[in-house]
């Protein structure tokens, strides 16, 4: 039997395998894809993710994503530029879980692929296929999906309007280059947002999060509100221009954005999205992603399945001020009175941009 099953090979199922297979555990880490994809993420790594990223054995410039040295604000016709606290990173999910999927082999972790984990009950993991995985301690990773018996509910403002996540990639382009460079863009419009960052070869990645209110009235189809946000703000039009359109726009409905949870059975570490889900206009899920992995990891080694409980609090401890503020952002960015509001305070105030970036990432410890 297994000392822990981990469910969910992204950064933050991976992470944790890593460091309980260094530690000496004996990890099964389950994926249910049967091969590594570009899952729909902002892309973006922080610089406290990166220092997180090289403690594991990822080095960063063997993983070869942008530099990423400025945050650049969109509203209507009014724009701000800021430099950011660090250098951070663009790069694709597939890049990098494809990293810390190989870390975790090397570590000692059996990775199976294409195990799709339908329920947990008490210390064993159910598989859609009928088999039962017992170990004293399970590791809960399936990122942005929901899972059967943990719901994740939205803040009440959220209910009944809920919020989706589109992304589409743009292709290399040298117009790409001229206009994005080395910044992260924060695109700001009603009911929404999107972000957009250069990744490892030179593509775009642009994620959007927006109320089903405002694709309702595209008519419910993506491809639609991005032709129309294009034709309504010059800036994002400009980086539409080059777009393929024959690649199709992924989607995943009803994220619960600025969720957290103290709560969880005994034996059972949540991590990442499964613990807590910020907002990425001014967080960074990645970031929440490997620092609770990191502290499961610690708080297992300190009292074993047993101290599943006490890390879930002083986890959702820990994301408290950074979800808090991070709503509190995204609010007043999807508004159309208080997005122009935010973008020339962040104009006339760069300090204040670059307090904010870090007041909303996870801390260590």
């Amino acid at each position: 039997m297994s000392d822990a099953v981990v469910v969910g090979a992204g950064p933050a199922g991976s992470a944790s395998a890593i460091g309980l297979a260094r530690a000496g555990a004996r990890v099964l880490l389950l994926e249910r894809t049967r091969e590594t994809g570009d899952a729909l993420c902002g892309g973006f790594l922080s610089w406290r993710t990166l220092a997180r990223l090289e403690a594991l054995g990822i080095d960063r410039a063997r993983l070869g994503g942008q530099a990423v040295r400025r945050v650049r604000l969109f509203a209507g016709q009014r724009r701000s530029e800021t430099a950011l606290p660090a250098e951070a990173m663009g790069v694709s999910r597939l890049r990098l879980d494809s990293a810390l999927q190989a870390a975790a082999d090397a570590a000692g972790a059996g990775l199976e692929r294409g195990v799709h984990a339908s329920a947990i009950e008490g210390d064993s993991v159910q598989t859609r296929d009928g088999a039962t995985l017992a170990a004293p301690a399970i590791f809960l990773a399936a990122g942005k999906h929901g899972f059967r018996g943990f719901p994740r509910e939205p803040a009440a403002w959220q209910r009944g309007d809920p919020v989706l996540g589109l992304r589409l990639r743009l292709p290399a382009h040298p117009a790409l280059d001229r206009l994005v460079g080395d910044a992260v863009e924060l695109h700001l419009f009603d009911r929404g947002y999107a972000g957009l960052v250069r990744q490892e070869d030179g593509s775009g990645n642009l994620c959007l999060a927006v109320h089903k209110s405002r694709l309702d009235e595209a008519g419910g189809e993506p491809v639609a509100l991005l032709g129309a946000l294009g034709d309504q703000f010059p800036f994002l039009g400009e980086r539409l221009a080059a777009a393929d359109w024959t690649r199709g726009v992924d989607a995943i409905g009803h994220v619960p954005y600025g969720w957290r949870t103290a709560d969880t059975a005994p034996g059972l570490f949540r991590l990442g999205d499964q613990a807590g889900v910020i907002p990425s206009l001014a967080g960074e899920g990645m970031g929440i992603a490997l620092a609770s992995a990191d502290a499961a990891v610690a708080a297992w080694r300190d009292g074993g399945a047993g101290a599943a409980p006490a890390f879930q609090r002083r986890f959702a401890q820990r994301m408290a001020r950074p979800l808090g503020l991070a709503n509190l952002v995204w609010r007043a960015g999807e508004s159309r009175v208080t997005a122009g509001i935010l973008t020339t305070a962040a104009s006339l105030f760069p300090p204040l941009v670059r307090t904010m970036s870090e007041a909303t990432r996870i801390r260590g410890g």
